[in-house]
Parts: structure tokens; sequence; C-alpha cells
């Protein structure tokens, strides 16, 4: 079987991976380089904690899952580092923590002491809840290491304009020069994804959602955990340097635009961090503006679309999400779905925003 995968991010990279495991013969197609797009601006965090329902909670919790079947198999660049996490306090953090085990998931209540503790450089609060489970991955190198597992075929710096189609379904995508042939394709392209969508009459509505993330520069060890505050979140990465979105609680931020220049937000950003750090010297040293591909009811669009052959994942944060997406949609493109995955799956079916 022949499949096409627009899109090398983290989406189609893992994708990649769960069909080629499957043995199906695969190639890529991007028009810029591997995670050039959103993927390469994430923050990198693996959570189950962020979710919209319970159905939701659902899904990322089996992607937390998903990663540890991932990193069994492969050595990727995944941190099992757990979240400090201290956006609300008293009532409102001990009612997070009761929702969050009561779905299943382990969340520590620590004290000021123990927080202080496990990070020292931090201006401890009361309280703080603790995630075992969470992780965080360096996105780009997980994206590369994933397409070089799979042995997928990757066309980079090559646009697609158009799925090609006959008799009612795909037969693979245009290129430059020419048709890249398949029997499958799956639109796995972001914020792109939308248009190409479009031309073989699938509806994928998206919201203009930037976001704005900073790099500091290069420090000695100074945290642990992902670091979740109520001036947003942060955490060290493997060069040293600390990385945080310039939104607070940028997971749930619904801005459309663009408060100030990214320079600016940066600014602002670091000096809120500067407080929860107070002697930690702090500077960005570069910032990054990317279009977050969120659907429009903000849940993830995945599966069977269109014309017979066809398929897509788009989504945010697909971080999170990639390596059980593409268990599930390995599975449904080559035949194998079983009905648990279907299930899982259902409240994120294309066909919600089609037209009548």
């Amino acid at each position: 079987m022949r499949i096409v995968i627009i899109g090398a991010g983290i989406i189609g990279a893992t994708l990649a991976y769960a069909l080629t495991q499957r043995g199906a013969e695969v190639t890529i197609v991007d028009a810029g380089q591997p995670a050039g797009g959103a993927t390469g601006a994430s923050f990198g965090w693996v959570n189950a904690s962020f979710h919209a329902d319970a159905a939701h909670f659902a899904l990322r919790a089996e992607g937390i899952a998903a990663y540890r079947r991932l990193c069994h198999d492969l050595a990727l660049p995944v941190a099992w580092s757990g979240c400090l996490c201290w956006e609300e306090q008293g009532a409102a953090l001990e009612a997070q923590a009761a929702d969050l085990t009561a779905l299943g998931y382990r969340a520590e209540i620590l004290g000021r002491a123990e927080v202080k503790r496990r990070e020292p450089a931090v201006q401890a609060p009361e309280e703080a809840l603790f995630f075992a489970d969470e992780a965080a991955v360096e996105a780009r190198d997980l994206t590369r290491a994933l397409l070089d597992a799979s042995g997928a075929r990757c066309l980079f710096g090559c646009p697609v304009t158009r799925i090609a189609t006959k008799g009612g379904r795909v037969s693979g995508v245009e290129i430059p020069g020419g048709v890249l042939q398949a029997d499958r394709v799956v639109v796995a392209g972001g914020t792109g994804s939308a248009a190409l969508l479009a031309e073989v009459d699938v509806a994928l509505p998206l919201l203009h959602r930037p976001g704005v993330i900073f790099r500091t520069q290069s420090l000695p060890p100074t945290l642990a955990h992902v670091c979740v505050a109520p001036i947003g979140e942060f955490r060290q990465l493997p060069d040293g340097s600390i990385l945080m979105p310039t939104a607070v609680s940028h997971q749930a931020d619904d801005s459309d635009a663009l408060a100030a220049s990214p320079d600016a937000l940066a600014d602002a950003a670091v000096a809120r961090l500067q407080k929860v750090l107070p002697d930690v010297p702090l500077s960005w040293r570069d910032v990054a503006l990317a279009q977050r591909p969120v659907p429009q009811d903000g849940l993830p669009f995945v599966g069977a679309c269109g014309p017979d052959g066809l398929f897509a994942g788009v989504m945010h944060s697909g971080i999170t999400l990639a390596p059980v997406v593409a268990e599930v949609l390995a599975a449904q493109i080559t035949g194998q779905m079983t009905n648990a995955q279907a299930e899982m799956i259902a409240p994120y079916d294309p066909v919600r925003f089609q037209r009548a």
C-alpha cells in the first residue's frame, strides 16, 4: 500500500513510523523542512492535566501511554520529568487535584518546602500539584528521529498543490513536475491543511491562533520539571536555555491576534519569569511566532474524510496527541482499527464540520 503523508511535523512523522511498522510504503511531502511549522515552535509538554472534557482527557491520557510504548521501542528525546503546577492556589488547587484524581490521573499536592526542595531556584508557592506522568519532548529532534526510524521517503521543500482523485477516490498528490501516485493520502499539514481539503470539498474551519515562544540564553542546570505558574509555563532545555510561551496558560489561550510585537511580548514574559526565578539572570535569545492549527471547536480533526482513501490529522496539541493519533490512524488506514480505537476518536470525526 502506497501512502503519501502531507506534512513533516510531529503528526506526519509519528504516523509515518506507525504505518511503516504495519508494512506500508510511505512518502512524506512538505513545502518546508521537518518540524518547520507549529511543531518546531511548540513548548513540548506532554500532558493530560489540560483537557476539554472527559473524552478529551481519555485521549490525552492515552497519548501519554502511547509515548511510553514509543520510548520502549526507540531511543527518543523524551524526558519523563513530571510537572509542577501552581496556576491555582487554595481551594481551586484542591479542586483541580480532586477532579484529576477522579479521572484516574496521578496528582499529588506538595507543600512549599517540598516544592523548594525539588526546584530550589523557584520562588516557591504555598502549594503545587505534581503530575508524575507528564513529560517534555524536544520536538524538532523527536520529529527527525521518528522520520529516520520510519524509513519513509521524504520530499522537503516540495509543496503539494492539489490532492489528485480518480473515480471518486484519491490517486495521489500534485507536486512540482507531476503527480506522486498513492493509494491513500493523509493531510497532516497543520494550518495549511484547510485549503488543500477544501479543494476536495472537505470543510476544516480553523481558528486564528498565533503563538509566540522564546528561549533564554544558556544557563547552568536550573530547573528539573515542567513548571506551570500563574505567570506562565516554563522549562529548561537540554542546551541550558529556558523555554517559555509568552501567553499565560498558553494551552487555553484563545487570542486571535497578538497584543504587541513578538519582541515586546517576550520582554514582558521575561519580566514575569524573573519574579519566579529571582536569582537567575534572564534575557531572551530568540523568539518564534507560529500559527497553531486549532479546529473551530478546539478539538482534534482525525480520520477518514472526503473521497475514498483520504484521511486527515490536524489538531492542537499535536505534541501530546501525536503517538495515539498515529496508532489509531495507522490502524484505520490499513483496515485494522479496533472498536475501542473507533470509539476513542469518534468525537473527532471530520464529518462534524461537513456541509449538509
